[in-house]
């Protein structure tokens, strides 16, 4: 019963939002060819989807979507543990990571399209350049932010190195890894589409591209959905595997606010 409660604000916004479009584009008089009717993008979105012809970029830009995240996000990880735990690797390695960081990935587009291809493997690269640095903070913060008291008394009682990051700094550094990761699965949707319109023959954002060429703004529109859904729906697939890895935050998170009984 509370999750559907839960689902009562987004739907009445929904609703909201969709009874202001109709009204814009029937009886307030926006021209279709600015902004179709919710109907025609409805339509547009279950005619591609039925007749299939969706089905293969959709697979495309979720196959480089999390391939590339998967991948970012794991050498992120890693990286960011052995900045975090080693200053002589940070003063060697974080000054150009930064600086690669710092780079437009849309410059670098056209450089990993001539190294890597017109197919699958760029968007890979793209999506985990885009993802990479968001998490990398998040973790190196997270590690560093664990509580020095834990840490000496564990070294009191001759902990090894292993045992502290294991049992104190990985945990303590948990939410803001997920935090990261969240964060990062938004961004690789974002390098992906990036990627695809950048050069491809497959993809949503291919797709779209398409469709502005033809001017069909009501294919334009169901591909925004679609990567709209996406992105809720790995924000949401995170967040519940965040309650569930790091547990011992949950009652927190559903502690009422300070005032509030």
């Amino acid at each position: 019963m509370r999750r559907l409660l839960d689902l009562l604000p987004p739907a009445a916004t929904f609703l909201a939002i969709w009874a202001a479009w109709s009204y814009a584009t029937g009886p307030g008089g926006l021209p279709s060819y600015l902004l179709p009717p919710p109907g025609a993008v409805a339509r547009s979105l279950w005619d591609g989807l039925a007749s299939g012809e969706f089905w293969p970029h959709i697979e495309f830009t979720l196959t480089a979507t999390l391939s590339g995240y998967l991948l970012g996000s794991l050498a992120a990880v890693i990286t960011g543990i052995l900045v975090a735990e080693s200053r002589l690797f940070e003063r060697f390695v974080f000054p150009y990571i930064v600086a690669v960081q710092a780079m437009p990935k849309v410059a670098l587009a056209p450089l990993i399209l001539v190294w890597f291809g017109f197919g699958l493997a760029s968007k890979v690269v793209l999506v985990g350049l885009i993802c990479f640095f968001p998490l990398l903070v998040n973790t190196i913060g997270g590690i560093r932010r664990a509580d020095p008291d834990l840490i000496a008394m564990a070294r009191a009682f001759s902990r090894p190195g292993w045992w502290i990051f294991l049992h104190i700094k990985l945990p303590a550094a948990a939410s803001a890894i997920f935090a990261g990761l969240e964060i990062g699965i938004v961004l690789a949707l974002i390098g992906a589409v990036v990627g695809e319109f950048v050069a491809s023959e497959r993809g949503v954002g291919y797709l779209i591209g398409s469709a502005t060429v033809n001017m069909n703004v009501a294919v334009m529109f169901a591909g925004v959905v679609i990567l709209a859904a996406f992105g809720v729906l790995g924000s949401s697939l995170m967040r519940a595997l965040q309650r569930r890895v790091v547990f011992w935050e949950g009652d927190r998170n559903d502690l009422p606010p300070a005032g509030r009984t």
